[in-house]
This record gives structure tokens, C-alpha cells and sequence, in this order.
């Protein structure tokens, strides 16, 4: 029986291959015209600029001469190149010395080049003769019509396209023809000689190879199918012999199928139960983990926000407060709230690895300082219990890698905090080498060591090596967690060897390139890596901070406040803020530490009173919260980015947490920087300095 054409299958395989040749076609096109109208507008621009390069000279000598004449054929000789309508020389003065122009074209494609390259361009170019560099002798001003660059561009992308539809057209002739010769006429025959097989005597009939096909798919089915006939035709002689004595035990065996039959549904049917039964409990457990991790994030981000008020009001009480005692109450009480915060950092992450929304850096970093940075960061630590902080690196060490500082900060933060935590004599030591494309540190102490138990448990979340342990040092059990967690999303290995009372040795593997400034190994620094990301970097950790205070504190018995001034550092002008904020805690906060710089600060809870604020007053510059009701800090940005009186206003971010994608999101919507929670002074006041303009010099 003889299918439609539709329902043939070399129309079928011609339809979908020529479908996918066409939509692959279309956005190859697409690209080659996009790329081809950013050459047009570079072209275009090299064009005008060469043009003007050319009689920049002869102008400034017109201009100086004032000849009239001349400049009269200079400009004449300009109006000749298809694209210039209008030509001049513009005096000191700002006074037309000659000018000469024409008519734009006319063409009912214009409207296009216009949408695209715009109705037309002017260009200008300050007049100068090299004998008299400083006396200002005017501009040459050359108005450019678009439409001959737009109408080149127009011409080719119809030609693209065109050609792209011709092309797919003609592939889809070809390959019809192809597949119906190749694949649906020998099947067609094949067809027809098999609807010839009688049911009643199938054994009869041979099927015939098509010709040229005796050795392909269709040969072998044919081949196929004829030992099947062939075995029907024996096959059929013995049932036929046995067909009597199958007859007796019919019956018995019609009751026997049925009753394995039933056996056998009623046991598909309990396997059918058993695996929808393991399939619901698979779900269930992984929406309780994304529910779980969805639910830590959200909880720890909640309780950070208030928090962090907390912290930034004991920052601030702690600088105003003389009597020595209660500046040493208020010192525990903003220790004890950063380590709090630490806690929920931990949590925050561990959700965010779990939630698959934790990013990794891959920017260029100084390992070795890195590791004297952690080390100097616990040397105070380790110099309370009486035990030695050691940090080796091996000769020829590289000096610059490209991964996720911060990431690898915070993992050998954690070991060393442990480590010495662990430890009431002895030593600890960092050591690093590099083998291979391999990076392995190693973390080493002498302290109390873990049984074999504890060494299963000692990565699991919320577990020590034992409840001793836990009653003795305290902690969470979540740091360890966490590090094996980041050590693996960067494709390495975290091991630890440890006995009893012997000490403990963690050793962290990581594959990881060494960076070189001719990009040899094709990395392309992130155009977000900016001035200011990169003196963000480069600022002492906060809680090297604290732990200098706490050391101030001891030794004085009161701790100087930070002024944030450098001797020989430009003053900054009182400048009038923005502040988009709606946490009352922050706007106290931020409001405060502004007025203690000397600026002026005006505060509005959500994105929509911003623009209202900025509409009536104007503004040096906008600290803008991300997170917020109304309207968020993301499209309170783009709002203000489309204004064109509002587009050089500097917008600081502020947010709670910034990751790899939440940076990304800042820079994406139009704002210059941004500053993390809690707010402190230092880091303000260096986000200020670096995007409010500086008073004139005197």
C-alpha cells in the first residue's frame, strides 16, 4: 500500500534536514549581518575620521591665512564625498568663515538606515597650525548623511539573506531527490513485493534486492526477512506434525498460561507500585533538600540584616565612647556579634552549594601573599595559647594563579582557626607547593588529634569528632563542611590524616593554572575586574581589623577611632547623598556614619521615592540598597541610567552578600560600585573617595 507524499520517508527526513538548515542558516545570517553592521558603523567612523585627518591641515592654514577662496574649494571638494551634506569652517569665534552643503538623498529605504545608523552625524575638529600650538584658530565641521553607509549595509544584509533562502531552497530539491532514490523507492519496492505474501502460505515468496542495494541497510533487511520466510517454511512443516499432539494438552496449557499470566501481572503490578513508590520518595527527599537549603538562605539572610544593624550600632557606639570599661562591654559585644555573623555566613554558603547558586571567581591572584595573609591574620591567635604559626612556600613557587581568592581564603581561614583552636602546645604550619598544574597545601598541628570515628564524621555538617570536643571548644561543626563542599566545586580533594593526641594534617589538592600576563593560558580578564574591585581586594580583612583592636584595647585600655584620612590625601567636599534604604536600622546607621564624614544625607525607603527625591533635588551621588519592597536597587537603576541628566550620577550598591552573579547583576543595571553589609566607615568613606569629584585646587 502506497503512503501520501507527506507521509513518505525521504519527504519526512528532507522536511526536518531542511528545517534545521534553515533555522541554523537563519542564525548564521543574523550573526554575519549583526557583525556586519558594527563593521558598517566602525567603517563609517574610520571613514569620516581619515576624511577630516586629510583636511585638518589644509583648513588650520585657511583658517590662519583667512582665505576665503580657498576655503570655499576645500569645502567644495569635501561636499564631493557621497556621505558629506554639509561642510564649514567655524572662526575662534564661533563664526561661520565659509560653509557649503547639499541635499540628503531621498529613497523610501532611508527610514531603515536611519532606525539604524541614525539620520545623520556631525564631526568636528579643532584648527591648529604647529607654529602657533596654543592660538585657537576655530573648527572644521563636517555634517555627515548615514543613509550611503546604511543603504552599503542594507544592500548586503538583503544579499545575505537572500542568497541563505536560495541556498535552503535548493538543498531542499536535492536532498527530496536524494532520499527518494536512495531510501524511499527501493523501500517502495520492498513493500510492494511483501504486500504480495499470502497469509495462508507466507513460505512461497522470496523478496527481491532492489539493484546497488545488495550490500547496504536495505539488502541486509531484505536478507533478513528472506531466512525469516524461509525459517516460517520449515517451522511450519513441524507444527504441522506436531499440531495433533499439541491439541491433548491444550486445554492444560491454556489454564497454566493463564494462571502464570495472572502471576506474572500481579507481580508487574507490585514492582510498578514499588518503583512510582521509590520514584515519590526520590522527589520528596531532593524538594526537602532544595526546600531545606532555600530555607537556610532566606533564614540566615533574614537574620543578617538585622544583625548587621546591630554590628554597625555597636561600631558606631564603640567610637563614641570614652569610659574604658564600657568601651571593653561594647568590644565583646561586636566580637561576639562578628563571630555570630561568621556563623550565618557559613550557613548561607553551605545553602548556596547545595542550592547550586554558589559562583567561582577566575580572576588572577598572589597565592604566596595570600597564605602570609591568613597567617597574619592568626599569628594573634596562636600568640594567646603559646604555640608557633609557621607558613612555607616552596623555592620557585609561582607567583600569580587564576582562580577564586576569596574561596581559597576562606577554606585556609577555617583550617588555621582550627587548627589553632585545637592546639595548647606546639606548632602549626601552612605549607603550599605546586607540581604539575597542581596546587596542594597542607595544614599541620600538634594538637589533640581525632579517633577513627571522628574522622568519618569530621565533614559532615553540624558534627564534631565527639561530643567532648564540641563541650571543650565550642564551634558549629559547619566550617569543615563547608571547605570540603568549596574544595570540590573547584574540582579538587580535601584529605586529612589525624591520631589521637599526635595532631592532625588536612591536605587540600586543587587543580589550578598559573596566570601569565600574555594570557598563555587564553583567560581574558573580566571587564568588571575595575579600579575599585581591585583596591577592595587589596584592603586589610576586617577581622585582622578586629583582632588589632582587641590588642589596642588590651594593651591602652581604649581604642582610637578611625579617622579615614591619609596625610597628603585630597580633603573631599560635603557632598548631598542619596540614601535608598529600608531597613530603619541601616538608614540610622548609613545616615550617621555620612554625617560624621560631613556630608548631607536625605533617606528614602524604596526605589519609586528615589526617583521622586532625585526629580526635586539634586544629588552628588546614591547609595542604593538591592534588596528592597516597592522597587528594587536593580530597576531603580536602570530607571535613573535612562534619564539622560542622571546618567553620570555615580550609584554605590549596597547589599548583604556579594557573590559572583550579584556583582554581575550590579554592573549589568548601570551601577558604578558597590559596598557590602554591615556599613562600615573605612569602607564608605574609600566607595565615596572613589566616585565623588574632589574640590578645585587652590
Amino acid at each position: 500500500m502506497t503512503k501520501g507524499f507527506k507521509h513518505r520517508l525521504s519527504y519526512r527526513l528532507t522536511r526536518d534536514t531542511v528545517l534545521i538548515a534553515m533555522v541554523l542558516g537563519l542564525v548564521l545570517n543574523v550573526v554575519q549581518i549583526t557583525l556586519d553592521y558594527f563593521g558598517a558603523r566602525h567603517s563609517m567612523e574610520e571613514d569620516i575620521q581619515a576624511l577630516i585627518e586629510v583636511s585638518h591641515n589644509p583648513a588650520s592654514q585657511i583658517a590662519y591665512n583667512i582665505d576665503v577662496r580657498l576655503a570655499e574649494e576645500l569645502l567644495d571638494g569635501l561636499l564631493r564625498h557621497p556621505a558629506t551634506i554639509d561642510a564649514r569652517i567655524v572662526d575662534s569665534e564661533n563664526s561661520t568663515m565659509a560653509a557649503a552643503s547639499k541635499s540628503s538623498p531621498v529613497s523610501p529605504y532611508r527610514w531603515i538606515s536611519d532606525e539604524l545608523f541614525g539620520a545623520s552625524r556631525v564631526f568636528s575638529r579643532e584648527l591648529r597650525v604647529s607654529q602657533l600650538n596654543n592660538l585657537p584658530l576655530g573648527q572644521l565641521v563636517l555634517t555627515i548623511d548615514t543613509y550611503h553607509y546604511g543603504l552599503q549595509f542594507l544592500e548586503r544584509a538583503s544579499y545575505t539573506l537572500i542568497s541563505g533562502l536560495l541556498k535552503s531552497l535548493i538543498l531542499s530539491a536535492s536532498l527530496l531527490g536524494i532520499f527518494y532514490l536512495i531510501l524511499t523507492r527501493p523501500m517502495l519496492s520492498v513493500i510492494g513485493a511483501l504486500s504480495e505474501v499470502k497469509a495462508s502460505s507466507p513460505e512461497k515468496i522470496r523478496l527481491p534486492t532492489p539493484p546497488g542495494h545488495q550490500h547496504d541497510e536495505i539488502g541486509t533487511m531484505v536478507g533478513i526477512i528472506n531466512q525469516h520466510l524461509e525459517t516460517i517454511d520449515l517451522t511450519l512443516a513441524q507444527l504441522r506434525m506436531a499440531e495433533s499432539t499439541m491439541k491433548n494438552y491444550s486445554s492444560e496449557l491454556e489454564q497454566e498460561v493463564e494462571s502464570r499470566t495472572r502471576e506474572i501481572s500481579d507481580k508487574n503490578q507490585a514492582l510498578q507500585r514499588g518503583n512510582r513508590a521509590l520514584v515519590k520518595a526520590k522527589e520528596d527527599a531532593m524538594r526537602r533538600a532544595r526546600a531545606r537549603a532555600n530555607f537556610l538562605a532566606s533564614m540566615s539572610h533574614e537574620i543578617r540584616t538585622p544583625l548587621n544593624g546591630v554590628l554597625g550600632m555597636l561600631g558606631l557606639a564603640l567610637e563614641g565612647e570614652q569610659d574604658s570599661a564600657k568601651r571593653h562591654r561594647l568590644q565583646i559585644a561586636l566580637s561576639a556579634g562578628e563571630s555570630l555573623l561568621s556563623i550565618l555566613n557559613d550557613i548561607l554558603d553551605i545553602s548556596k552549594v547545595e542550592a547550586g547558586k554558589l559562583n567561582l571567581e577566575h580572576i588572577p591572584f598572589d597565592m604566596h601573599r595570600l597564605i602570609e595573609e591568613c597567617a597574619t591574620l592568626h599569628t594573634q591567635q596562636a600568640r594567646k595559647k603559646g604555640i608557633d604559626l609557621i607558613a612555607e612556600t616552596d623555592l620557585g613557587f609561582p607567583s600569580r594563579f587564576l582562580g577564586d581568592p576569596t574561596r581559597i581564603r576562606q577554606i585556609l581561614n577555617n583550617l588555621l582557626s582550627n587548627a589553632i583552636k585545637f592546639t595548647d602546645s606546639g606548632s602549626v604550619c601552612i605549607t603550599a607547593h605546586y607540581s604539575a598544574g597542581i596546587l596542594t597545601i597542607d595544614v599541620s598541628d600538634t594538637g589533640i588529634g581525632m579517633s577513627k570515628e571522628g574522622l568519618r564524621r569530621i565533614f559532615s555538617p553540624f558534627s564534631q569528632a565527639d561530643t567532648q570536643t564540641t563541650r571543650l571548644y565550642g564551634g558549629t561543626g559547619l566550617g569543615l563542611t563547608l571547605c570540603r563542599q568549596l574544595v570540590e566545586r573547584m574540582h579538587g580533594e580535601i584529605k586529612v590524616d589525624s591520631k589521637e593526641q599526635q595532631g592532625t594534617r588536612f591536605t587540600i589538592t586543587v587543580p589550578l593554572p598559573v596566570y601569565s600576563n600574555l594570557n598563555s593560558y587564553g583567560f581574558q580578564e573580566n571587564s568588571q575586574e575595575s579600579s575599585q574591585e581591585i583596591s577592595r581586594r587589596a584592603e586589610l580583612p576586617e577581622s585582622i581589623v578586629s583582632s588589632l583592636r582587641a590588642e589596642i584595647t588590651a594593651d591602652t585600655g581604649h581604642l582610637p577611632v578611625s579617622t579615614n584620612e591619609t596625610p597628603g590625601a585630597p580633603q573631599q567636599r560635603a557632598l548631598r547623598i542619596l540614601l535608598v534604604e529600608d531597613n530603619e536600622v541601616n538608614q540610622i546607621l548609613a545616615s550617621t556614619l555620612l554625617k560624621k564624614m560631613g556630608h548631607y544625607a536625605d533617606v528614602t525607603e524604596n526605589g519609586e521615592l528615589a526617583i521622586k527625591a532625585l526629580e526635586q533635588r539634586h544629588y552628588d551621588l546614591v547609595l542604593m540598597d538591592c534588596q528592597m519592597p516597592v522597587m528594587d536597587g536593580f530597576e531603580t537603576t536602570r530607571r535613573i541610567r535612562k534619564n539622560p541628566a542622571w546618567r553620570e550620577l555615580p550609584v554605590i550598591a549596597v547589599t548583604a552578600n556579594v557573590m559572583q552573579g550579584d556583582r554581575d547583576d550590579c554592573f549589568a543595571c548601570g551601577m558604578n560600585d558597590y559596598i557590602t553589609k554591615p556599613y562600615n566607615r573605612s569602607q564608605l568613606s574609600a566607595a565615596i573617595m572613589r566616585w565623588a569629584p574632589f574640590p578645585a585646587p587652590q
